[in-house]
C-alpha cells in the first residue's frame, strides 16, 4: 500500500499519538522523582531518556501549514529547540524526534570551558521558571564541529550558538566570535551570535551599538569567505537582552543589520525577578527563564520587528509554552519560535502539542502563518499612532 492509503495514513497517526502518549505518561512519571534531584543532574537524566525514547519513536508527520522557508533554508514548522537545552552534546536526532521544525546547538566558546560553579541551574515550578548561571559550559568548537560533521542529514536547519570563552576580554571578543565560526559554520545551517547572556561577565556591553556593530562586520567577513570557498552561505543571527530599553533594543537591531546580520533572536535570559519576587530562587543570580519573561519577551520581539522585520526576520523566544503564547509571538512578529523551559516542565510532547494548537488557531482566524506574522505588532502601531 502506498502512502497515501487511508488505512496507512490512519495507522501512522494512530502510532504517533501513542509514542506521544507514551512518552508524555512516562515523563509524568519520571518527572516527580526528576525534580527531587539537582535541576542539573536532572537535566542530563532527561536528555538520556529522551535520546532513548526517540531513537525508537516514529519521525512526527509533516504539517505543510506551518512550513516555511527562510534564508533559502526549509523549516517543516516553525517550533525550535532553543540554545542551552543541548549545549555541545549534539542530541540533534532526538530533538526531532520530539517534533521540533529547526535545533540550535549551543553556546560554544572557541575552547573548552566548565561554566560557573554548581549548583547553577534552579527550578521555580510555581512560576513554571527557571533560573541559570551556567555560563557557556561546552566541550569546546573542535568537538562540537566534530559531532555535528558525522550527523546525517536532517529533517530542519541546524544552528549553532556562538560566544566568548570567560577570560577573553572584550577588545578580543571578535576573535573568539570569528574562531568559532570558522570551526562550526561548514556543518551547520545557520549561526546565532549571543552577545545577551547575563552569566558571562561584561558579555552584554558588546550590545553598544559601534561595538556589537564591529564584532558583527568581523563574523560577517568569515561568513563570506565560506560562501566564496564553499558555495554555502550560512545566515547570521544575533541574539538579544529582553533588559534593554525600547530605544536601545532599537539601536541593538541597527547596528547588527548594518555590520551583516540575516536576523535576530528575541530574547535572551532577563535579569528582573518581576513576577518572581518572595520565591526562594528569586535571590539567585543568573538569567531567568519561562513563564515570568513571556510578556517583557512579547514587547521586545513586536519592537525588534517594528524596527527591523522589513529587512531581517525575527526569532522569537522567551516564556512560550502553549499554542496561544506561540501564536501571540508570531502576530508580535517572530517568524519562528524557540523553546527551552517549557520542555522542562511539560515534557516531551510540548512541540507537537503546540503546533496542532497553532494550526488550529491559524485556521480559526483564517489565516497563514505568513500571513499571521507580525499583525499584532502592525496593528498597535496603527494605533499608537
Amino acid at each position: 500500500m502506498g502512502p497515501k492509503d487511508p488505512f496507512c495514513a490512519g495507522e501512522a497517526r494512530r502510532a504517533t499519538g501513542l509514542s506521544r502518549y507514551g512518552a508524555l505518561k512516562v515523563y509524568r512519571l519520571l518527572r516527580p522523582i526528576l525534580f527531587l534531584l539537582p535541576a542539573e543532574v536532572a537535566h542530563g537524566l532527561a536528555g538520556a531518556f529522551l535520546w532513548l525514547w526517540a531513537r525508537a519513536a516514529p519521525r512526527p508527520r509533516a504539517r505543510e501549514a506551518l512550513a516555511q522557508t527562510l534564508w533559502g533554508l526549509r523549516f517543516p514548522n516553525p517550533v525550535g529547540l532553543a540554545a542551552g537545552m543541548d549545549k555541545g552534546q549534539v542530541l540533534v536526532p532526538a530533538w526531532f524526534r520530539l517534533g521540533f521544525g529547526f535545533v540550535e546547538v549551543g553556546t560554544v566558546t572557541p575552547r573548552p570551558q566548565p561554566g560557573n560553579p554548581r549548583p547553577r541551574l534552579f527550578r521555580l515550578p510555581d512560576h513554571r521558571a527557571i533560573v541559570n548561571r551556567m555560563g557557556f559550559n561546552n566541550p569546546g568548537a573542535a568537538r562540537v564541529a566534530r559531532r555535528l560533521a558525522r550527523l546525517p542529514r536532517q529533517p530542519g536547519p541546524v544552528g549553532v550558538n556562538l560566544g566568548r570563552n570567560k577570560d577573553t576580554p572584550n577588545d578580543r571578543a571578535a576573535d573568539d566570535y570569528v574562531a568559532s565560526f570558522r570551526a562550526l559554520a561548514p556543518h551547520a545551517d545557520y549561526a546565532a551570535i549571543n552577545v545577551s547572556s547575563p552569566n558571562t561577565p561584561g558579555l552584554r556591553a558588546l550590545q553598544e551599538g559601534s561595538e556589537l556593530r564591529t564584532l558583527v562586520e568581523a563574523v560577517a567577513r568569515a561568513r563570506d569567505e565560506l560562501h566564496r570557498s564553499s558555495g554555502r552561505r550560512v545566515p547570521l543571527l544575533v541574539k538579544v537582552s529582553p533588559d534593554e530599553a525600547p530605544e536601545r533594543l532599537d539601536a541593538v537591531a541597527d547596528a547588527a543589520i548594518a555590520g551583516g546580520a540575516d536576523g535576530l533572536i528575541a530574547t535572551n535570559t532577563t535579569l528582573s525577578r518581576e513576577g518572581v519576587a518572595g520565591h526562594p530562587r528569586a535571590a539567585e543570580e543568573g538569567g531567568l527563564s519561562g513563564e515570568p519573561l513571556r510578556e517583557t519577551a512579547e514587547r521586545a520581539c513586536a519592537r525588534l520587528f517594528l524596527r527591523a522585520g522589513g529587512r531581517v526576520p525575527i526569532v522569537g523566544v522567551g516564556g512560550i509554552a502553549t499554542a496561544q503564547d506561540a501564536y501571540r509571538r508570531i502576530r508580535s512578529g517572530a517568524s519562528l519560535l524557540q523553546l527551552y523551559t517549557a520542555l522542562v516542565y511539560q515534557g516531551p510532547s510540548a512541540a507537537r502539542d503546540i503546533q496542532d494548537g497553532l494550526v488550529r488557531l491559524l485556521e480559526r482566524d483564517g489565516l497563514t502563518l505568513a500571513g499571521a506574522i507580525g499583525i499584532d505588532a502592525r496593528l498597535g502601531l496603527k494605533e499608537a499612532l
